[in-house]
This record gives structure tokens, sequence and C-alpha cells, in this order.
């Protein structure tokens, strides 16, 4: 990476720098994942040899019950193992969610990117927003991205790195912010989203072992998440600014990769903005029939049974499919005003383009798969979870001492399983129940959780996305390695969990509303 010798480099600087020489000393993440699937397979058989079992209560997704469960180490060494490695390589691929997300995603983002309509749009925002201020309008627009699930990571952090270029700022910098926005905050919003009706729900269903007639709403988190988007806003921009940037210097455009489009330009061109006000006109249209499949009471993307349209719905439940239509519709109206895509032919080929150039990609995604589904059968990850909330649960203190004991479990359980829903379905029936008998509201709970879920998510190689960022920053500097983001992703997660840990300690003395 590109640094700048203007002043010398404080120790903090010195001693990234040194984590990321030795992160990218390591192998390629495809070999990465081969060694820890290696280790996963000889722990799994020592592990399995001394028979770790543990017993516990869990909520059953189906049924939203609670029921007893045990979890004990399964080897991958013995007879139904070996059947398991064999038979499951295929369904593991197929299985893995990020892989057609990704394809989604890139149907529409290919042909918006072939069009120009990404270069367009980033070159318009650059224009009409102050430099300063960009900072903070990605930052913000990257949390909020979570509303549609997964779509942040395969939109909004590419376009966080091309928007940095547009102003001559470094690449690096903008795919970290982005990165950090979408993966460090990914449980908190300004807006209802799918994720919080499962957590709610779970929520309700732990809180009924205490009180039957104890539930919370859909909007229970709303207050402390709103504030906290803002505050993370603040926070993630202040640490690009004042951390990130300083360190990796002056961008030299030698560094990009093969075929990489460093250009700096921010004018737009009568042929742009003519692009513009026809994707604009596309959009408006998409957005009608949208209406007039949601608005009305009888829309068929509302929940068939209670006619909702925010949480448990087909609306919500399948964001990705309105992102990939939007970036298809609006790049495709884009290139018939700027004359750059014009026929059916044209899309075709943008689409096919954007395919091939994900071949890397779907392989280290095949490599993942394998490795989470190996992971995830042994059993390892959820004997861990409960055996270290068994001594939280043991320990003798107070409400809010326990409630930010718990925010550093799940921080440290997250390192191993990224998925929310399945760790608060494990969380939920021992800490809810635990804490209301102390007092603490289940809302006061599920808000812990929120926080102690994110943050780890920008740094654990165990995000189904971790590598393909790695990725994107090997377009901007062909040396960058996963030692390169990590070096970038540290500083983000230390604070970012530090101080949202102290704002929920702050939020819980003051005893302000969590929600509605």
């Amino acid at each position: 990476m590109s640094t700048s010798n203007a002043a010398p480099k404080t120790t903090m600087q010195r001693f990234l720098d040194g984590i990321e020489r030795v992160g990218n000393m390591v192998p390629h993440p495809v070999v990465i994942f081969l060694i820890l699937i290696a280790i996963v397979i000889v722990l799994s058989a020592l592990l399995g040899a001394f028979g770790a079992t543990v017993t516990f209560e869990r909520i059953n997704p189906e049924t939203h019950g609670i029921e007893q469960a045990s979890a004990s180490i399964r080897s991958l060494l013995d007879a139904d193992g070996i059947r398991f490695m064999y038979v499951s390589l295929v369904p593991n691929f197929m299985s893995f969610t990020a892989v057609g997300l990704m394809i989604a995603a890139m149907i529409g983002a290919g042909v918006a990117e072939e069009s120009g309509l990404v270069t367009a749009l980033i070159h318009k925002l650059v224009h009409v927003s102050p430099r300063w201020a960009l900072t903070y309008i990605l930052s913000f627009v990257g949390i909020i991205a979570s509303v549609a699930a997964d779509a942040g990571y395969l939109v909004l952090i590419p376009l966080a790195g091309v928007a940095y270029m547009a102003v001559g700022r470094h690449p690096l910098a903008g795919l970290a912010l982005g990165f950090a926005a979408v993966a460090g905050a990914f449980t908190v919003n300004m807006l209802i989203k799918p994720l919080d009706a499962v957590l709610v729900e779970f929520t309700n269903d732990a809180a009924e072992l205490v009180d039957p007639n104890r539930s919370i709403g859909l909007a229970s988190n709303i207050w402390f998440s709103a504030v906290s988007v803002l505050f993370l806003t603040v926070i993630i921009a202040f640490i690009t600014d004042r951390m990130i940037e300083p360190r990796l210097g002056a961008y030299d455009p030698k560094l990009a990769a093969e075929g990489t489009t460093t250009g700096q330009g921010t004018t737009l061109s009568d042929t742009e903005t003519r692009g513009l006000r026809f994707a604009l006109f596309g959009l408006i249209g998409l957005v009608v029939v949208f209406c007039l499949l949601t608005l009305p009471s009888w829309g068929p993307l509302r929940n068939p049974d209670t006619g909702e349209l925010i949480g448990n719905s087909p609306f919500m439940n399948g964001l990705i499919a309105l992102i990939m239509l939007m970036f298809l519709v609006t790049g495709w109206a884009y290139g018939i005003g700027a004359g750059t895509v014009r026929t059916l032919s044209d899309v075709i080929a943008a689409i096919e383009k954007s395919i091939r150039n994900m071949g890397n990609t779907i392989f280290l995604f095949f490599v993942l798969s394998q490795f989470v589904a190996y992971f995830t059968y042994t059993n390892i990850g959820t004997v861990m979870a409960l055996s270290l909330s068994g001594v939280l649960q043991s320990a003798n203190v107070g409400p809010l001492p326990l409630l930010i004991g718990f925010i550093v479990v799940v921080a440290i359980i997250d390192l191993l399983l990224t998925g929310a829903i399945a760790k608060w379905a494990i969380f939920a029936p021992v800490f809810v129940p635990l804490l209301m008998k102390l007092g603490v509201e289940p809302e006061a709970v599920l808000a812990a959780y929120r926080v102690g879920d994110s943050p780890m998510n920008a740094i654990t190689p165990l995000n189904a996305y971790f590598a393909l960022v790695v990725g994107f920053a090997q377009k901007y500097d062909k040396s960058a390695g996963v030692g390169t983001l990590v070096s970038l992703m540290l500083p983000y997660v230390v604070w970012i969990f530090v101080l949202w840990t102290a704002l929920f300690a702050v939020w819980k003395a003051l005893g302000l509303p969590w929600g509605l």
C-alpha cells in the first residue's frame, strides 16, 4: 500500500503496519480455508474422542417453543463424518446463500457499471457533496444498507472505493469505510428490517419462560437503534478521516491491478446528464410498479396472512430482487440516454461480463462453504458458546455488569459463529429469563445482543464477505492481502466496540426508552 513520508509514523501506525506485514505473509485465502478445514477435521476428532457434550435450552426455529437440546462434538473422521463430507460437497455450496445473493446483485450491478451509471452517480454525489461530508454520507448509507440484508456488501463497499477515487482520496480508505459501516453496525437501522422480526420473535419466546404475558414489538429497539446509527456514523467517519487515511497516505494509481479504472475526473458531460435523467425516469417507473404491488391491502408482496408490509413479508424478504431490478432498470435506462447500452443484447453482454469476473470469488466461496458446513457439523462453535455463557451466567454480578459481560461473550463468539439468528436462538432462552429475573427488560437484552453481534463482523475471516472485500482491495493495490484488510479494520472494530458498549451502558444507566 502507498504510505506518506510527510510525517513520522505514530506507534499505532507502526503497530498496524506490522499487522499488515504479518497478515500478508499468509497464503492465498483459498489455501487459508483449506488449512482451517484440516484443523477443524483434526480438532473434531480429538474433542470427539473426549466426548465433550453440553445440555441447554434453545428456541425451536420452526415451532418457536423452548426445547431441551444437547450438543456434542461430532468427529469428521468417524464413519458418519466421512459420509457427511463425501455426500455434502455440492449441497454445502448450493446452500451457501452468499453465492446466490452475489450473483443476483451483480446481474443488476453489472449493467449499471457497464452502462456508466455507477460512475455518473458517483460524480454527481461528489459534485453536490462538500468534500468533508462525503465520508459521513457513505458511512450513514452503509449502515442503513443493512435493510437490504447482505446487498450492502456487494453494492455499497465497492461504490465507496470508487467515490473516494473520484475525489482523489485513497480508494482503500473508501473500501474500509464501507466495510466498517455495512458489517460493523449490521444489526441496527433506522428502519424495521426482516432480521428484526426473527430476533424479536425469539426474544418473546424466551421472555414467556418468566412471564407468559410479556412481549415486545418490532420497534422495541427503534430509539436505541436510531441513535446508534447516528452515533456510529460519526465514529466510522472520524476513524476514516483521522486514522485510516493518514496511515495510507497519497494513493499511487500504479498499484492498481491491470484493467482497474483509476481516473479521477468528476465533471459530468452532457450525455451523462441526459443518461441520469433517463435513469431517473426508469427509477420512477419501477417505484410505481412496486407501489402497485405493495401499497394496496391486496398487494401480492404483503404478508398473505397478516397483511403487513414491513417486517415478515415477501417484500422485505425479497429485497435483493428489488436491488437487482433497481440497478438493472436504471442502468439500462441510463445506457439508452447516454448511448452506452441500447439493446437487450448489450444488456445481456454486460451481465455476462460481470458474471465472468466473479470466477475467482465463486471458487473461493466453494471452499468457504465447505469450511462453514464442516464447522457447523462438528458443533465446536456451539459447545464453546455455551461454555462461555455458562461461566457468565454463574457470575455473581449486578445487571449492568452482566449485560456488558454478555456483550463481550457475544463478540467473542461472533468470531466463530457469525449468524445473528443462530446465536440468538441459543443465547435468548439463557440470558433473557436470567436478566428478567434481575429486573432487566427483554428490550435491553436484545439491544445488548445487537451491540455484541456487529463489530466483529468486520474482522472475522468467517464472515462470508471478508474474502470478497480482500478481492475489492486487490483491484486498487494488487499486493493487498488478508493482512491489509485486518490492519485497516482493526481500529474500527476496537473503537466501535468500546464506544458502542459505552453508549449502551449510559443508555441503560439513564433508563432511556429502548423503543416503542
